[in-house]
């Protein structure tokens, strides 16, 4: 996968190609066309088309909603390696896709354990509107540096070094960073059993 400094500048390009290859595999895996991928995600085929290909860098909302229609999560697509029992992570921040955004995958989803942990870095005026992920998922966001302001139903609420808030992310909810410097937070979410 590729190596990504902590100010989010890539050292190779193979983000791309990491996710193309893990889209295709995922379908592979259930057997599904490019179709039925795109009724599972809402995300359209020739999207998904574009994307296997590595022609197109989808946006984070896109991802998202290519990770929940494969009831997935979204470190499926950031990281190759499986989860182990123990592991040390030295985890890039990587810019999945154009947004100003950047993504360090500590711990990918584990379906025994039923979470995944990523570490968020918001850069300076970025806001992100997500969309409700699947029934059942909750979501923990811990500010480490600098702050946040958090958006879930309709107000928004300000965050700041070292604030924790757990709630429903199968409900709409925001991110966003007002302020001219970068803001961090890890994301715990945690995925219902199935």
């Amino acid at each position: 996968m590729t190596q990504t400094s902590a100010d989010g500048d890539d050292a190779g390009d193979d983000i791309g190609g990491a996710l193309a290859r893990r889209l295709r595999a995922l379908r592979t895996q259930r057997g599904w066309s490019l179709q039925r991928a795109a009724q599972a995600t809402g995300v359209s085929k020739a999207m998904l088309g574009q994307i296997e290909r590595g022609e197109s860098s989808p946006t984070v909302a896109t991802l998202w909603r290519i990770a929940g229609g494969f009831g997935v999560g979204i470190s499926e697509f950031l990281l190759d390696a499986q989860p182990a029992t123990t592991q040390v992570v030295r985890a890039p921040r990587l810019r999945p896709a154009r947004d100003a955004m950047l993504m360090a995958p500590l711990f990918a989803f584990d379906p025994r354990l039923g979470f995944e942990l990523i570490e968020v870095t918001l850069l300076a005026g970025y806001t992100r509107d997500s969309e409700p992920h699947a029934t059942g998922v909750v979501e923990h966001v811990i500010v480490t540096r600098g702050s946040l302001q958090l958006r879930v139903g309709g107000d928004w609420v300000e965050l700041g070094e070292g604030d924790a808030v757990r709630f429903d992310g199968d409900r709409e909810h925001g991110y966003r960073n007002a302020s001219a410097q970068a803001c961090s937070f890890l994301n715990l979410i945690c995925y219902p059993t199935r």
